[in-house]
Protein backbone atom coordinates (compact mmCIF):
# COMPACT_ATOMS: atom_id res chain seq x y z
CA UNK A 1 0.00 0.00 0.00
CA UNK A 2 2.01 3.27 -1.24
CA UNK A 3 0.67 6.44 -1.90
CA UNK A 4 -0.71 7.91 1.01
CA UNK A 5 -1.71 11.18 2.38
CA UNK A 6 0.88 11.78 5.67
CA UNK A 7 0.62 14.21 8.64
CA UNK A 8 3.56 14.60 10.53
CA UNK A 9 3.09 16.03 13.51
CA UNK A 10 7.01 17.40 14.71
CA UNK A 11 7.55 18.23 11.56
CA UNK A 12 10.30 20.65 12.40
CA UNK A 13 11.87 18.70 14.78
CA UNK A 14 15.62 17.12 14.67
CA UNK A 15 13.66 13.81 13.25
CA UNK A 16 10.20 14.90 12.00
CA UNK A 17 12.16 16.88 9.16
CA UNK A 18 13.58 13.49 8.30
CA UNK A 19 10.00 11.69 8.40
CA UNK A 20 9.33 14.33 6.32
CA UNK A 21 12.01 13.63 3.28
CA UNK A 22 10.93 10.05 4.21
CA UNK A 23 7.84 10.51 3.52
CA UNK A 24 8.47 12.18 0.24
CA UNK A 25 11.31 9.77 -1.02
CA UNK A 26 8.49 6.86 -0.47
CA UNK A 27 6.43 9.14 -2.79
CA UNK A 28 3.66 9.46 -0.01
CA UNK A 29 1.75 12.86 -0.20
CA UNK A 30 3.24 15.07 2.72
CA UNK A 31 1.99 17.43 5.20
CA UNK A 32 4.16 19.26 7.42
CA UNK A 33 2.28 20.33 10.54
CA UNK A 34 4.13 23.60 11.79
CA UNK A 35 2.60 26.66 14.49
CA UNK A 36 2.73 28.96 11.78
CA UNK A 37 2.67 29.65 7.99
CA UNK A 38 6.57 30.22 7.48
CA UNK A 39 7.98 27.49 6.19
CA UNK A 40 10.92 25.75 7.62
CA UNK A 41 13.89 26.16 5.04
CA UNK A 42 15.33 23.07 6.20
CA UNK A 43 11.74 20.85 5.16
CA UNK A 44 11.64 18.81 1.70
CA UNK A 45 10.36 21.13 -0.57
CA UNK A 46 7.87 18.89 -2.08
CA UNK A 47 6.01 18.34 1.44
CA UNK A 48 2.54 20.54 1.82
CA UNK A 49 2.96 23.11 5.25
CA UNK A 50 -0.29 22.66 7.19
CA UNK A 51 -0.76 25.37 10.30
CA UNK A 52 -2.30 24.08 13.68
CA UNK A 53 -1.42 23.97 17.03
CA UNK A 54 -1.46 20.71 18.74
CA UNK A 55 -2.96 22.40 22.14
CA UNK A 56 -6.29 23.23 20.74
CA UNK A 57 -8.09 20.17 18.76
CA UNK A 58 -10.03 22.38 16.73
CA UNK A 59 -7.22 24.23 14.98
CA UNK A 60 -6.17 20.63 13.76
CA UNK A 61 -9.05 20.05 11.39
CA UNK A 62 -7.88 20.72 8.27
CA UNK A 63 -4.63 19.25 8.93
CA UNK A 64 -5.97 15.66 9.17
CA UNK A 65 -9.01 16.57 6.02
CA UNK A 66 -8.15 13.64 4.21
CA UNK A 67 -5.16 11.67 5.45
CA UNK A 68 -4.28 7.95 5.41
CA UNK A 69 -1.86 8.34 8.45
CA UNK A 70 -0.18 10.25 10.75
CA UNK A 71 3.40 10.64 11.90
CA UNK A 72 4.13 11.76 15.42
CA UNK A 73 7.88 12.92 15.99
CA UNK A 74 6.55 15.88 18.68
CA UNK A 75 8.10 15.87 21.69
CA UNK A 76 8.54 18.92 24.55
CA UNK A 77 11.21 20.56 24.94
CA UNK A 78 13.10 20.50 28.27
CA UNK A 79 11.04 21.80 31.03
CA UNK A 80 8.10 22.66 29.20
CA UNK A 81 4.77 20.70 29.66
CA UNK A 82 5.17 17.34 28.71
CA UNK A 83 1.10 17.09 29.80
CA UNK A 84 -0.04 19.54 26.99
CA UNK A 85 2.32 18.60 24.40
CA UNK A 86 3.62 15.24 24.41
CA UNK A 87 0.34 13.33 25.76
CA UNK A 88 -2.15 16.30 24.57
CA UNK A 89 -1.03 16.28 20.61
CA UNK A 90 -1.79 12.45 20.31
CA UNK A 91 -5.31 13.45 22.19
CA UNK A 92 -5.93 16.37 19.88
CA UNK A 93 -5.26 15.03 16.72
CA UNK A 94 -7.47 11.57 17.68
CA UNK A 95 -10.29 14.24 18.12
CA UNK A 96 -9.73 16.36 15.56
CA UNK A 97 -10.10 12.74 13.27
CA UNK A 98 -13.49 12.50 14.75
CA UNK A 99 -13.60 8.71 14.76
CA UNK A 100 -11.91 8.17 11.50
CA UNK A 101 -9.40 5.33 11.26
CA UNK A 102 -5.89 6.60 9.81
CA UNK A 103 -2.72 4.48 10.09
CA UNK A 104 -0.49 5.41 13.04
CA UNK A 105 3.23 5.63 13.39
CA UNK A 106 3.97 7.04 17.35
CA UNK A 107 7.68 7.81 18.31
CA UNK A 108 8.14 8.01 22.01
CA UNK A 109 11.15 6.65 23.72
CA UNK A 110 13.16 3.72 24.80
CA UNK A 111 12.25 3.36 28.67
CA UNK A 112 9.41 5.01 28.46
CA UNK A 113 8.16 2.60 31.23
CA UNK A 114 10.41 3.93 33.44
CA UNK A 115 8.45 6.05 36.04
CA UNK A 116 8.42 10.39 35.83
CA UNK A 117 6.67 12.93 34.65
CA UNK A 118 7.39 13.29 30.91
CA UNK A 119 7.98 9.47 30.71
CA UNK A 120 4.17 8.67 32.24
CA UNK A 121 2.64 10.99 29.66
CA UNK A 122 4.00 9.55 26.75
CA UNK A 123 3.04 6.17 27.82
CA UNK A 124 -0.15 8.05 28.16
CA UNK A 125 -0.37 8.98 24.65
CA UNK A 126 0.61 5.41 23.80
CA UNK A 127 -2.05 4.04 25.37
CA UNK A 128 -4.76 6.30 23.80
CA UNK A 129 -3.27 5.39 20.43
CA UNK A 130 -3.60 1.86 21.11
CA UNK A 131 -7.14 2.67 22.51
CA UNK A 132 -8.42 4.27 19.43
CA UNK A 133 -8.93 1.33 16.92
CA UNK A 134 -6.44 2.88 14.80
CA UNK A 135 -3.77 0.82 13.04
CA UNK A 136 -0.72 1.75 14.93
CA UNK A 137 3.09 0.86 15.50
CA UNK A 138 4.90 2.46 18.67
CA UNK A 139 8.49 3.41 18.07
CA UNK A 140 10.69 4.10 21.04
CA UNK A 141 14.43 5.06 19.81
CA UNK A 142 17.19 5.11 21.83
CA UNK A 143 19.42 7.68 22.24
CA UNK A 144 19.69 9.30 18.95
CA UNK A 145 22.99 9.67 16.99
CA UNK A 146 25.02 7.95 19.16
CA UNK A 147 26.11 5.13 16.40
CA UNK A 148 29.35 3.79 15.63
CA UNK A 149 29.97 3.93 12.10
CA UNK A 150 29.83 0.58 11.69
CA UNK A 151 26.66 0.01 14.57
CA UNK A 152 24.13 0.30 11.67
CA UNK A 153 21.96 -3.19 12.02
CA UNK A 154 18.75 -2.14 13.22
CA UNK A 155 17.62 -3.92 15.71
CA UNK A 156 13.70 -4.17 17.42
CA UNK A 157 13.21 -4.92 21.14
CA UNK A 158 9.94 -5.18 23.02
CA UNK A 159 9.19 -5.28 26.85
CA UNK A 160 11.10 -1.81 27.82
CA UNK A 161 13.76 -3.23 29.63
CA UNK A 162 16.18 -0.98 29.53
CA UNK A 163 16.42 1.64 31.84
CA UNK A 164 20.01 2.84 32.74
CA UNK A 165 18.36 6.40 31.68
CA UNK A 166 21.94 6.68 29.21
CA UNK A 167 23.54 5.43 25.76
CA UNK A 168 23.76 2.15 27.79
CA UNK A 169 20.14 1.45 26.92
CA UNK A 170 21.06 1.31 23.02
CA UNK A 171 21.63 4.24 20.34
CA UNK A 172 20.43 4.91 17.11
CA UNK A 173 20.66 7.29 14.29
CA UNK A 174 18.05 9.71 13.77
CA UNK A 175 17.39 8.84 10.02
CA UNK A 176 16.91 4.95 11.16
CA UNK A 177 14.52 6.38 13.03
CA UNK A 178 12.31 8.13 10.25
CA UNK A 179 12.95 5.27 8.10
CA UNK A 180 11.39 2.82 10.76
CA UNK A 181 8.19 5.06 11.38
CA UNK A 182 7.32 5.46 7.90
CA UNK A 183 8.02 1.94 6.69
CA UNK A 184 5.47 0.73 9.55
CA UNK A 185 2.68 2.91 8.12
CA UNK A 186 2.97 0.43 4.82
CA UNK A 187 3.68 -2.66 6.83
CA UNK A 188 1.16 -5.16 7.71
CA UNK A 189 3.39 -7.17 9.92
CA UNK A 190 3.71 -3.57 11.77
CA UNK A 191 0.55 -3.48 13.01
CA UNK A 192 -0.70 -3.32 16.88
CA UNK A 193 2.96 -3.92 17.46
CA UNK A 194 5.18 -1.55 20.05
CA UNK A 195 9.14 -2.12 19.66
CA UNK A 196 12.11 -0.49 21.29
CA UNK A 197 14.94 0.42 18.62
CA UNK A 198 18.41 0.59 18.55
CA UNK A 199 21.32 -0.36 16.94
CA UNK A 200 23.77 -3.33 17.01
CA UNK A 201 26.83 -3.22 15.52
CA UNK A 202 26.53 -4.54 11.32
CA UNK A 203 25.46 -3.15 8.22
CA UNK A 204 21.61 -1.79 7.80
CA UNK A 205 19.07 -4.58 6.55
CA UNK A 206 17.92 -3.61 2.73
CA UNK A 207 14.12 -4.47 4.18
CA UNK A 208 12.48 -4.12 7.30
CA UNK A 209 9.57 -6.36 6.87
CA UNK A 210 11.09 -9.47 8.66
CA UNK A 211 11.63 -7.45 12.12
CA UNK A 212 8.10 -6.05 11.80
CA UNK A 213 7.28 -9.94 11.45
CA UNK A 214 9.09 -11.29 14.30
CA UNK A 215 7.18 -9.35 16.72
CA UNK A 216 4.61 -9.71 19.07
CA UNK A 217 1.36 -8.14 19.02
CA UNK A 218 0.19 -5.83 22.02
CA UNK A 219 -2.98 -7.02 23.71
CA UNK A 220 -3.81 -4.73 25.51
CA UNK A 221 -3.62 -0.52 26.53
CA UNK A 222 0.00 -1.28 27.38
CA UNK A 223 3.34 -2.48 25.29
CA UNK A 224 3.29 -6.55 24.92
CA UNK A 225 5.48 -7.36 28.01
CA UNK A 226 5.74 -3.45 29.70
CA UNK A 227 5.84 -3.34 33.17
CA UNK A 228 2.60 -3.18 35.18
CA UNK A 229 4.27 -0.05 36.98
CA UNK A 230 1.30 2.43 36.16
CA UNK A 231 -2.09 1.15 37.11
CA UNK A 232 -5.23 2.47 35.06
CA UNK A 233 -7.19 2.44 37.97
CA UNK A 234 -4.46 5.63 40.07
CA UNK A 235 -4.72 7.57 36.66
CA UNK A 236 -5.97 11.39 36.56
CA UNK A 237 -9.59 11.37 35.97
CA UNK A 238 -9.50 13.02 32.96
CA UNK A 239 -6.89 10.78 31.43
CA UNK A 240 -9.61 8.05 32.45
CA UNK A 241 -11.93 9.85 30.39
CA UNK A 242 -10.02 10.06 27.66
CA UNK A 243 -8.91 6.92 27.16
CA UNK A 244 -12.86 6.25 27.23
CA UNK A 245 -13.40 8.57 24.60
CA UNK A 246 -10.37 7.17 22.50
CA UNK A 247 -12.35 3.78 22.59
CA UNK A 248 -15.48 4.85 21.63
Amino acid sequence: MNGLTVLVVGATGSVGRLVVAESVRQEHTTRALVRDGSRDGRLDPAAEVVVGDLTRADSLRDAVAGIDAVVFTHGAAYGSDAEAVDYGAVRNVLIALDGRPVRIALMTSIGVTRRGTTHDWKRRGERLVRASGNAYTIVRPSWFDMNGPHQLEVTFLQGDTRHAGSPADGVIARRQIARVLVDALTAETAVGRTLELVAERGPEQAALGPLFAALDPDTGVDGIRDQENQPLDAEPAAVRQDLADARG
